[in-house]
Parts: C-alpha cells; sequence; structure tokens
C-alpha cells in the first residue's frame, strides 16, 4: 500500500511532491506517484465544536447555563473546507501509512491531530521535522523521518492549550455578555494583553510633566572643541541655571579626568519572528500580522528564508555548513560585495552567540536559504532584506570604538563629556547605506544628555589640559509620559509577560512564560482589533471605552488573574513543559476548569455595569478652530479612543473642566476626536481637537488651557513645520481655537 502524505498548505504538498515524487500526477486536490500520494489540509480542517453540540440549551447565552465544561471535547468540520477533509479520509482509506508534513512545531502537530482523531484514522505515523521547503531539505527530512510517537507531548500540550482557550473564552465571554448585556469578549491570552495596554494608558493619563533645565557647555582647546553637561542634581529653577550659564561663560576651565576605553560592539542576534515582528513595526511601519503573512510568503513561496514561526535566536551544529552555503549563493545579488568582504571563520560550531542548540527547540533562528530571490513584492523584499544583512552581520567582526569620558571643571562646576568613536565599523559597514537603523535603540527623553555622543573623527585631551568655556547655554526640558504601545512594544511586552526585561539571557529565560507564541501574538492584537477593545493611530495602540471598560469589569469581579500577564505567561511556561513531557496535561486542565468555574460564580455576583460605560460619547459639534489639520481630523481606525471620559464609576463620561463659553454651564469630556461641550445639542461649538500643533493632548493639559488660558512649556510644530519649544493658548473661550506662544 501506498503512504499518505498530509501537508499544512497546497504550497507545501506541491514543494514535497516536486522534491520526493517529481513524476506525480496532479489530482486537483492531491498528487499521486508510485510509492506517496500527497495532499493538504488547507489549515485547519477540524476544530473544537460550538457549546451547543453538547446541548441545545446553550444555543441561548445564559448566565444559569454556565459554567460549561465538557467531559471530552466534541470535534467539528469546518464547513468551508469539508471537501478537503472527504478527501483526506477517501485517500487514507488506500494506504498503509501516514506521515505528517503539517507546519513543524505545535499548530502543526495539532492540525494533523485533529484530523486524525476526527476520521480515526489509525494507520501508524512518521513525522517530516524540517525548517525550510527547498528541494535538498525536504529530501533530507524523509531521509530522517521520525516516529510519530515521539511528538505525543507536544500533541498534549497543544491540545491543552486549545481546550484551555475553549474552556476560558466560552464561559469568560458568556459570562461577563450575560451579565453586563454588552458583547465581551474574554480570552486566556487577549484579555492579559489587553490588561498591558489599559494599565500603560493609565499611567499616560496620570503623568504630571515637570519643567527642568539642562546647562550645556563648549569647551575650546588649542586642538579641539567639545560639549560637556553641568553635573549636579536636576535644576528646577530657570533662574538658579541662569545663574551657573553666567557664572562659567568665557571662563578657563581644567580637564580634572580623562578616561579612554577601547569598546566593541558585536552584531545583533539573529531574528526569531517576535524579533523580525519588532523590528519590522519600527523600522517599516509593518503590523505584526502583515510582517508573519510576509514571512510565511518568503518561506512557503519564494523558499528563499527557512521557518519563520520560530523563537530561537540561535542555530545548532547542523546548521553552521547550511550558513555558509547560503551565504556563498548570495554571491552575484545584490548583497555580492558583503559577501566578498565576509569573515567565513566567524561562524563555527564554537562561536556560542551563534551556535547553541540548548537554545534551540523545534525551530533555529530564521536564516537566507540558499535558493535566489526573485520575483518578490517590494514589501517582501523589504522583510527579506532585514533577514539577509541579520545573518551577513554574523560573517563580520565587532565594531571597535574608544569610549571617551571627561570631567571639565570650570569655577568650581563639573561638566561630563561622553563620546564614541568609531574606529573600525566591523558588522555595520552593513548597515552604512540605513544611517541610525544599525544602531541599538537608547532612552530617549530626559537622559539623552547622558548618552554617548557618537565620531568618527578622532579626539583626545590630557588630564590636567586647560581650556576655555566659549559658551554656557541652558535648555528647558520636560520629563515625558510613558508611550503609548506600537506593535512592536507591545509584542516585546507580550514576549516576556509584560516585564520590562534588558538583560538578554533574562529574556531568553522569559521566552517559556510569555503571552501566546510567535505564531499566535501577532493573531492575539488582530482580535483585540476586530472585537473594538484597541484602535490604531499611526502605529500607536490606543484603547477604547470598550477595552478599558472591559478590564476594569473583570478587575472589579474579582478575576484579576484573567488580567496578569504573570499568570498567563505561567501557563504558557506549563504548556511547553508539557510539550516536553515534564509536566501533565490532565492536571493543567483540572486547574484550568477550576479558574473556568471560578469566573462564572465571580461574575454572577457582580452589579450589572451602566451600558453608556462601553460607549465612546457622540461626537461634539465642529467649531472652527486654528488647529485643525488632516492628521487631527482622522479617526483612529479600530473604534473609538477613550481617556477618562469613560472612567466614571456612575459609567458617564468624565468631565474635565467646565464649558469655558460665556453663559454656555455645560461640560468639557473627551470624544473621539477632541475635547468637547455636553451642550453640543444646544448649540455650544467649544472643541479642542485632540492633537494640536504636533502634540496629542492630555486630559490636564485639556484642564489648564480651560482653566489657566496656558499649558506648561510642550515640544510643539509650527504651521511651517518647524519645531519649538512653547506653551498653547486657548486663544478663544468661544471656539476652543489655539495658538502658540514661544
Amino acid at each position: 500500500m501506498k503512504t499518505l502524505i498530509i501537508a499544512e498548505k497546497p504550497d507545501m504538498g506541491r514543494n514535497i511532491a516536486a522534491a520526493i515524487e517529481p513524476r506525480a500526477k496532479n489530482n486537483r486536490t492531491y498528487l499521486e506517484g508510485e510509492q506517496y500520494i500527497i495532499t493538504w489540509a488547507i489549515g485547519h480542517l477540524v476544530g473544537l465544536a460550538e457549546p451547543d453540540a453538547y446541548d441545545d440549551k446553550y444555543k441561548k447565552w445564559s448566565l444559569s447555563h454556565l459554567p460549561i465544561i465538557p467531559d471530552a471535547f466534541k470535534l467539528i468540520a469546518n464547513r468551508k473546507t469539508k471537501d478537503q477533509l472527504t478527501v483526506i479520509k477517501s485517500l487514507a482509506k488506500r494506504c498503509g501509512k501516514l506521515i505528517n508534513a503539517c507546519d513543524a512545531g505545535r499548530e502543526g502537530q495539532y492540525i494533523f491531530s485533529l484530523i486524525q482523531r476526527y476520521l480515526k484514522l489509525t494507520q501508524p505515523v512518521q513525522r517530516l521535522w524540517i525548517s525550510d521547503l527547498t528541494a535538498e531539505t525536504i529530501q533530507r527530512g524523509f531521509r530522517e523521518l521520525k516516529d510519530g510517537a515521539e511528538y505525543d507531548n507536544l500533541t498534549k500540550a497543544a491540545s491543552a492549550r486549545s481546550e484551555a482557550d475553549w474552556l476560558i473564552g466560552m464561559n469568560g465571554s458568556r459570562a461577563f455578555t450575560t451579565r453586563h448585556n454588552v458583547l465581551l469578549s474574554v480570552g486566556r491570552v487577549q484579555t492579559p494583553v489587553l490588561a498591558l495596554v489599559y494599565d500603560r494608558q493609565k499611567e499616560i493619563e496620570a503623568f504630571n510633566s515637570l519643567t527642568y533645565y539642562v546647562l550645556e557647555a563648549q569647551f575650546e582647546t588649542e586642538l579641539i572643541t567639545y560639549r560637556g553637561i553641568w553635573q549636579g542634581e536636576r535644576l528646577q529653577d530657570a533662574e538658579r541655571a541662569g545663574k551657573l550659564a553666567e557664572k562659567v561663560q568665557g571662563k578657563p576651565g581644567t580637564v580634572v579626568s580623562y578616561e579612554v576605553k577601547d569598546v566593541k560592539e558585536y552584531p545583533f542576534k539573529l531574528y526569531d519572528l517576535t524579533l523580525l515582528q519588532r523590528e519590522a513595526n519600527a523600522k517599516l511601519g509593518f503590523p505584526a500580522k502583515k510582517t508573519l503573512d510576509l514571512a510565511q510568503s518568503l518561506y512557503e513561496k519564494h523558499k528563499v528564508i527557512t521557518y519563520p514561526r520560530t523563537n530561537s535566536n540561535f542555530v545548532t551544529e547542523q546548521n553552521i555548513p547550511e550558513m555558509h552555503a547560503a551565504l556563498s549563493s548570495l554571491a552575484g545579488t545584490a548583497y555580492g560585495e558583503w559577501v566578498k568582504g565576509a569573515n567565513r571563520g566567524l561562524v563555527h560550531k564554537g562561536n556560542k552567540y551563534i551556535c547553541n542548540s540548548a537554545k534551540v527547540e523545534d525551530h533555529h533562528a530564521i536564516l537566507p536559504t540558499k535558493r535566489k530571490a526573485s520575483g518578490l513584492s517590494q514589501d517582501e523584499s523589504k522583510l527579506y532584506d532585514m533577514v539577509v544583512r541579520r545573518f551577513l552581520s554574523q560573517f563580520y567582526p565587532a565594531a571597535q570604538y574608544k569610549s571617551h569620558t571627561a570631567m571639565t571643571e570650570v569655577e568650581g562646576e563639573l561638566f561630563k563629556t561622553s563620546l564614541k568613536q568609531l574606529i573600525e565599523p566591523g558588522w555595520k559597514a552593513i548597515y552604512a547605506d540605513q544611517q541610525d537603523k544599525s544602531k541599538p535603540r537608547g532612552k530617549k527623553g530626559e537622559q539623552e544628555d547622558e548618552e554617548e555622543l557618537e565620531i568618527s573623527e578622532s579626539f583626545a585631551l590630557r588630564e590636567n589640559e586647560l581650556v576655555t568655556c566659549k559658551e554656557a547655554a541652558v535648555k528647558e526640558k520636560e520629563t515625558q509620559p510613558p508611550k503609548a504601545y506600537t506593535e512592536g512594544t507591545l509584542l516585546k511586552a507580550m514576549e516576556s509577560a509584560g516585564k520590562n526585561i534588558e538583560d538578554e539571557d533574562l529574556k531568553d529565560a522569559m521566552k517559556d512564560s510569555g503571552l501566546g507564541t510567535p505564531a499566535t501574538r501577532a493573531a492575539t492584537i488582530e482580535r483585540l482589533k476586530k472585537v473594538g477593545y484597541i484602535g490604531m493611530q499611526g502605529k500607536k495602540i490606543l484603547l477604547t471605552s470598550k477595552g478599558r471598560t472591559a478590564i476594569e469589569l473583570i478587575r472589579s469581579a474579582g478575576v484579576e488573574l484573567l488580567t496578569s500577564p504573570e499568570m498567563t505567561g505561567m501557563w504558557e511556561r506549563r504548556l511547553n513543559e508539557i510539550a516536553r513531557g515534564s509536566a501533565s496535561d490532565e492536571q493543567f486542565m483540572t486547574n484550568v476548569k477550576k479558574f473556568a468555574t471560578m469566573i462564572v460564580e465571580k461574575v454572577s455576583r457582580q452589579q450589572r455595569a451602566n451600558i453608556a460605560a462601553f460607549q465612546q460619547p457622540e461626537k461634539p459639534a465642529r467649531g472652527k478652530s486654528e488647529v485643525r489639520s488632516k492628521k487631527s481630523a482622522g479617526s483612529v481606525s479600530g473604534g473609538a479612543v477613550a481617556g477618562k471620559a469613560a472612567a466614571s464609576g456612575d459609567g458617564k463620561p468624565a468631565v474635565v473642566a467646565a464649558c469655558p463659553r460665556l453663559g454656555c454651564g455645560g461640560s468639557i469630556f473627551m470624544g473621539k476626536k477632541g475635547y468637547g461641550c455636553s451642550h453640543y445639542r444646544e448649540g455650544c461649538t467649544f472643541v479642542i481637537w485632540k492633537e494640536a500643533f504636533g502634540r496629542q493632548l492630555t486630559d490636564l493639559q485639556v484642564k489648564a488651557l480651560i482653566e489657566k488660558g496656558k499649558t506648561a512649556k510642550l515640544k510643539l510644530i509650527q504651521p511651517d513645520g518647524s519645531a519649538v519649544q512653547g506653551r498653547l493658548l486657548l486663544r478663544s473661550a468661544e471656539s476652543g481655537a489655539l495658538q502658540i506662544e514661544v
């Protein structure tokens, strides 16, 4: 009898057939050769059944019917792809053995397992486990087929993940929805991710900006000039800062200390999927889902990169020869000059920064394959370029710098100078045409003056060298609130379960306990958009009133663990332990069932929320304003954005201030695009748009404009596009028009 190969998608099936059965006959839904029949799943052909498959009473959502906890989960065929399932069933009857050729990961394992269970297939199974779809890799994979039983623990983990999501999602969503009469989606992963966005939004709203001053001096020796920053406690008094500037201006000084160190910067790690998504969002503005889709296309359709849904930044020893072969294949392409300059001796089995089998589980880091890229779309080319440059950088030496640190004293005042002088660019030569894109992203805001300034020209001082302070200038600055999440920074937070981790080793340790997996994180973000919990404003993720109220209801119900990133991270780690055979899937599911029951019990005792808490206040009537622009006039995609407008205890929009329009008597609250008056139906046209002169206004800033007529000094963009430090003034209490005071 023949062997039936089940791939995850048609393209994968055809690639496999081309590699092992090149003369196979194409029968549209499968290919048949002398030894193998190759067919495919088209993604999920089978899924977990809805509650009404267990009892008709579940067709109606009712709190009294909860919790829903099946003794055994029923399976149901996907109606859209049922015909393909029938094809597999028919083909399996003709075959004595099965090969699982679905994606080599937890999800691919689960897709095959569901088909096997639903169709009650009893043939022995072998597993094809490969990381790219080139003919050589497929052929090697078939020579090294594994016994399907070796992946039983992975199947258990995949099933436990899916069933846990069903229990929490079905019971949580039905409980909150029926209790509050608003469709509320709850999920094991999506709810903690939403909580991250909520908590960041609350931090931003609670932030009070403080003005401070930085004293910067320019020093001159016989040969060079350089900058120094005054050292002392933070200057919050403008008068004192000015007097210090006067004190040192034009005065002689001395270099009291000077130190030079040799510093090396090594190439960044190879990409895993989450890191690729983060950097593609930051550099190219790609949403996480778009990056995943492009990477899948580069892998499946073009076969120019290896399997992208990986959580590893490392390779194994067997990948080292493949890396060298891929490097050779890039000769004669647009990357040819960098291939010529590559040092092959740097990529070897002993280089633990690249090759570390202990940090590779299912799949190694994303690499280019030996296949030359052609026919790529513009966006595919951009993502491929990121992968190739990161790969090439591993064959280049560290960038070498001299780090200069000097302390200069003038009139008893100390000034610090930090410079980083580039000596050899090393791997950074690969990014020279991208300017600063090769640089790690440092902290900005009030700490930017303490960072090293990078220079390429020579620099040298001597201890006790005499200098002159040619200029001393005071710069006014403001402390900055936490930044709203982008998809890139949210992915980073998901990877570490909300913990801000900079240490690389700790980051690796947290990969087993993050929120979701590399393959599912983009879908989680898309789900939050779809249900109206978050919206997008450019790259920024903003919370909607519905999202805000959902988190507040969940926490007030006493099931705050459902919003806990750490808790969900622990669950994800346990699933990984199940996959490795070091934890019990039965015990995990017992705990999940208890948690689902507790959610229902807590929600059933919760006071019903006011429906207004979920809704964005109606858009205020438009008034004439000098600050309207295309950007400020546009709405936020994915749902209305709520600030404090939805946070009041009675469900009514929170009042920011009383309307300043003479005789109006209304209240100002935040609407979809701006802050408007509650009496807009009576004809009040007062409105302050959320974005003014390049600035996204906060509730506190709007309150200051209305009550004091002006804000503190802010970084603003003038109509001509130039940046300026100035205050916003309320020019008209009648319309809400603003202007800048420099």
